[in-house]
């Protein structure tokens, strides 16, 4: 059994007689039955019952005649994606980032691109930074938004954005009028801080340390947004991306800028030795238009 032969006995099925299909295919009525005999042939039972020079289809083909359609409904399938990948470079796009620029670069970047690909499927996850690393290495995801403490064996990055750190205070805070914070003026405060393997975090604890300042820790979490959410709800203060905090100043909750002057980096990450497609190439160059280095 060949596609030709399943062609040819579906448009048969498809036009009721054998000359439909024969103008229908392009060919010979003689091939059309030359064809439909052979499939016959190859799969070992009658399609069609002949009499008086016509052609009535058997029970058994009907059962068949479903199967060929589903299959070539697959076929469509493929032929739609195959125009998608020729018009668009891809059908679709996967992308993952931090929580911490989940609310703000990346509805940005993926505004602009819908706007320019409104037919390409867009598929977005926020995770931890270690696991949109993983996820990009697999395979599984087309471009990442990370920090820059993750491992970057197995990927290929990019210097994205650097933000300088601020301090997140309540609203009615004894801080909340101050244009800048040192470490001193932390001193006692209950704080909301971020995981420990953040490297901003890491770089604030070391400063804390040659200061003698004393924090009294009363939250950890690996995600900004929270933070803010936290500091907003009165639990603390804590050290916060400036562009996560965006959404909450004003509304019970103010920042701060921190000095000395420590920044969050964050990295756009890819697979490893791929080119990339035109489409996730165009998705790169919107996103890099939101590239910041404070």
């Amino acid at each position: 059994m060949n596609i030709r032969q399943v062609e040819v006995f579906h448009a048969v099925m498809t036009n009721s007689t054998t000359s439909r299909a024969a103008e229908v295919l392009r060919i010979s009525q003689p091939a059309v039955s030359k064809a439909i005999q052979e499939l016959e042939r190859d799969i070992g039972f009658a399609l069609f019952r002949r009499e008086r020079g016509r052609m009535y289809p058997t029970a058994e083909a009907n059962i068949f005649f479903k199967e060929v359609e589903s299959s070539f409904s697959g076929l469509t399938r493929l032929k739609s994606a195959a125009a998608r990948i020729r018009d668009f470079g891809s059908g679709e796009i996967k992308v993952a980032s931090l929580s911490a620029l989940s609310t703000n670069i990346l509805p940005r970047a993926l505004r602009g691109f819908q706007a320019r690909h409104p037919n390409v499927a867009i598929t977005f996850q926020a995770q931890l930074s270690s696991t949109v690393k993983d996820l990009v290495a697999s395979g599984q995801v087309d471009v990442g938004l990370a920090a820059d403490e993750i491992e970057t064996e197995g990927v290929d990055v990019r210097p994205f954005a650097r933000y300088r750190a601020a301090i997140a205070v309540p609203a009615g805070h004894r801080l909340e009028q101050a244009t800048e914070l040192t470490p001193e003026d932390l001193d006692g405060e209950a704080f909301i801080a971020l995981s420990p393997e953040d490297t901003t975090r890491r770089a604030a604890e070391a400063i804390f340390r040659d200061r003698s300042t004393k924090l009294k820790v009363v939250l950890e979490t690996p995600y900004s947004t929270t933070i803010c959410a936290m500091v907003q709800a009165g639990l603390g203060i804590g050290l916060v991306n400036p562009m996560t905090a965006e959404p909450y100043v004003g509304r019970g909750l103010t920042i701060i800028p921190f000095k000395p002057a420590i920044y969050f980096r964050t990295l756009l990450v890819l697979p490893p030795n791929r080119y990339p497609s035109r489409i996730v190439a165009d998705f790169v160059d919107e996103v890099m238009k939101l590239s910041v280095f404070q």
